[in-house]
């Protein structure tokens, strides 16, 4: 079990580990079983390097058949990839009528007419039978197929060797990443968490630092842990995690409000909002042992912290704190001798004898009080930086910019950079942002009402006002950075991957990652989207639905359940039902020739939850692409070839109704890799403004090339393109976001 897991964390960084233990020769001659394997390999769209060929060649033959089941595993070869009907390239005809037809036929139990297995009766001259694998009036399968078609893809994706070392940088590159982790970080750090000793560095993030004291704690090392919670705010995280299993403190209400909301449905007798709201309720209940109670007690009562100070960052979460202290009765054990500073903190805080300094800051501002309000801001240059633009447009860019150029230098890297990314959009009077509210899905917000007291000259200034700012004052921290080396080759390929600030993907990337915002180029006319979901459940009525949006000039138009061809694209079918165990698919082709013809912009690729609740667990989402093209299987109409995936997703999070997971761009024939959740039963739901809002922004990031070019120029290094430089970064090297952010120098 500990090998396959370490092997799944290497192959998101598109390689394979191998322990040096099971490296037992050192034969340079291709054994049977390494040829068998990289054929098998191969036809699943991989290969090898020479490197790790070699160290695959000389291990156990044990070890080699954990490699292809890793494999085989991830991209889901032993699921059920068959879809409701047999060559759906090729339309069935099927109609609205059909389906009256149907309804009527089965309420007044026509005999003119086949019965299947589900119990409904086909009235003759409508669905061609002989077309499905199941019943086309209930999408319910019945007939399943095996992979057929395998080995087509025109590329073969490259892996490389990882050895302990290898495992063990990524694995502190994970704890040292200075920005927050996306799910597939976090889902990869609890991995190597569970089967490798925690190495002694430091964590840069507070998120990530839960995970590492939620590991302490397990192993009872809970004194251990208090180290590393400096504020009450950590402490509350920390119990928020435990109890929802999310990083971020999302408030009750929020997590109560979306899940109801999933429950909706259009059918009154079918939306189960109501019941889905208690539930939720009741779900987040919290009940503590006394054990627990006494460790929380103790590490507020032992926080090297002022009361006052401990209330103020509290107030933020008030209510939540309330709950808190109930459920942990901290007021029974201030009570105890020892506990001095616990009940002082009770009684500052539930008498509000504290001050607090964000009412300050917005008393000063209302006042229009610029030096109090700059005072104050000086004092916490991070929430500074955050409201740096709309203190520009308040007091004015002049006297604002000269107060941030004070204390810029204290204001994390990371923040730099996304103040230099996000001016372009902010000053813009026309441009609508988007953004995701905490626990809440993208949402796309109209410009800040103050840009229209300033000229378009005017707005324009602020821009590059700030644009130097950064760049000068990140080029002064990669400047006092000692570097002796002379040369730097940069990868071409580094000036298309975003830098990784801000984006907290919440689904896992089983196959190589990519950052959002990256690009894949499309070889040949067709772009074919999947969708599979149900493994390892029971037979059920569980309707996921795979759909596209395509935008024109001037209109739109969907493929869905409910329009199941149009131009330039074929759906699959529609499946409502799950066959036990092995989980079912819907396919969509897309004909990009076709497309271009009828003059269409953008392809948005969405994936919903019909039934009531949220997209399913363990859904998996992608698009294949080839120069070749893909067949369809004529038997079964199975028309998934692992050979061909770009890019594919694992859903884990439980709280997204829709999930747009792509964007194809018809004229340049590429496809922007991006995440966003909407609220919408079916795709007619999604906001296609919104998605263009998310595609500005992903468009306006800072990318690795960038950051990487401002760093020669500020050490003063030659960029080369031969790679023997003396610093040499490469795609594969980007592969690690959490490596990159090491460049985000503080």
């Amino acid at each position: 079990m500990k090998t396959r897991e370490l092997l799944k964390i290497s192959l998101r960084q598109n390689a394979i580990f191998i322990p040096s233990e099971m490296i037992a020769n050192d034969v340079k001659k291709l054994s049977g079983t390494t040829s068998v394997l990289l054929a098998n390999v191969s036809k699943l769209g991989f290969t090898f390097s020479e490197s790790l060929l070699h160290a695959l060649n000389n291990v156990n033959p044990k070890y080699k058949i954990e490699v292809l089941e890793v494999l085989r595993e991830v991209l889901g070869t032993d699921k059920n990839w068959t879809p409701l009907v047999k060559e759906w390239n090729i339309p069935t005809g099927e109609s609205v009528l059909d389906h009256i037809i149907t309804y009527f036929g089965n309420v007044f139990k026509t005999k003119n007419g086949t019965t299947l297995q589900c119990g409904h009766t086909i009235p003759d001259n409508t669905f061609p039978l002989e077309r499905y694998n199941g019943c086309p009036f209930c999408g319910t399968p019945f007939e399943f197929g095996k992979l057929e078609n395998i080995g087509q893809g025109s590329k073969l994706k490259m892996l490389e060797l990882w050895s302990e070392k290898d495992l063990n940088d990524f694995y502190i590159s994970l704890l040292q990443s200075k920005t927050a982790l996306d799910a597939t970080q976090v889902d990869s750090l609890k991995m190597a968490m569970q089967y490798l000793p925690l190495p002694k560095t430091e964590v840069a993030m507070k998120e990530t630092l839960m995970l590492v004291i939620d590991l302490l704690i397990e192993n009872g090392k809970e004194d251990q842990a208090s180290q590393f919670l400096k504020t009450p705010t950590d402490i509350l995280r920390y119990l928020w995690y435990k109890n929802t299993a999310m990083l971020q403190i999302i408030e009750p209400k929020t997590i109560i409000k979306r899940t109801s909301k999933n429950a909706q449905h259009f059918h009154n007798v079918l939306d189960t909002s109501v019941q889905a709201r208690i539930a939720s309720q009741t779900d987040l209940k919290l009940k503590y042992s006394r054990k627990e109670c006494l460790m929380v007690a103790n590490w507020l009562n032992n926080m090297n912290m002022e009361v006052e100070a401990m209330c103020e960052t509290m107030h933020p979460k008030r209510g939540m704190w309330v709950r808190f202290i109930r459920a942990l009765r901290l007021a029974e054990y201030s009570k105890r001798k020892g506990f001095e500073k616990l009940i002082a903190l009770m009684d500052v805080f539930y008498n509000k004898v504290y001050d607090v300094w964000q009412s300050e800051v917005n008393a000063s501002r209302l006042k229009f009080d610029a030096d109090k309000t700059f005072a104050l801001l000086k004092q916490r240059p991070g929430l500074f930086a955050r409201s740096l633009f709309s203190n520009m447009l308040w007091f004015g860019a002049e006297e604002t910019i000269a107060h941030f150029e004070e204390i810029i230098d204290k204001v994390p890297a990371r923040l730099v950079f996304t103040l230099n990314m996000y001016a372009q959009n902010y000053f813009d009077k026309n441009m609508q942002r988007s953004v995701k509210p905490l626990g809440g899905i993208n949402k796309r917000i109209g410009a800040n009402q103050l840009l229209g007291l300033y000229e378009d000259f005017q707005l324009e200034a602020m821009k590059n006002q700030i644009e130097e700012l950064c760049l000068l004052a990140m080029k002064k921290r990669f400047s006092k950075i000692a570097n002796t080396n002379k040369t730097i080759y940069i990868d071409p390929q580094l000036f298309n991957i975003p830098v990784s600030i801000g984006d907290r993907s919440e689904t896992v990337q089983d196959l190589p990652v990519a950052l959002m915002g990256t690009r894949f180029s499309v070889e040949g006319n067709e772009v074919r989207l999947f969708m599979q979901w149900g493994k390892d459940l029971p037979a059920q009525h569980l309707d996921m639905d795979l759909s596209c949006h395509i935008a024109y000039e001037d209109r739109s138009d969907i493929c869905s359940f409910s329009r199941l061809t149009t131009t330039g694209c074929q759906h699959s079918g529609d499946i409502r039902s799950i066959p036990n165990k092995i989980g079912t698919a819907e396919y969509i082709n897309i004909n990009i020739d076709e497309l271009a013809k009828a003059k269409a912009k953008f392809v948005t690729f969405t994936c919903n939850a019909y039934i009531k609740g949220s997209i399913t667990p363990n859904l998996v989402v992608g698009w294949m692409n080839s120069k070749h093209p893909m067949k369809i299987s004529e038997k079964t109409g199975v028309a998934y070839d692992p050979s061909c995936v770009d890019h594919q997703v694992r859903v884990t999070q439980n709280l997204a109704k829709g999930l747009v997971f792509g964007v194809l761009d018809v004229a340049k024939r590429e496809i922007v890799w991006l995440e966003m959740t909407f609220g919408g039963q079916v795709v007619g739901g999604l906001d296609f403004k919104g998605v263009q809002a998310l595609l500005s922004k992903l468009n306006s990031k800072l990318n690795i090339g960038s950051l990487l070019q401002l760093k020669a120029e500020a050490q003063g290094l030659t960029i080369t393109e031969d790679q023997n430089a003396d610093e040499v970064y490469t795609a594969q090297w980007a592969m690690n976001p959490a490596v990159v952010t090491q460049l985000l120098v503080d």
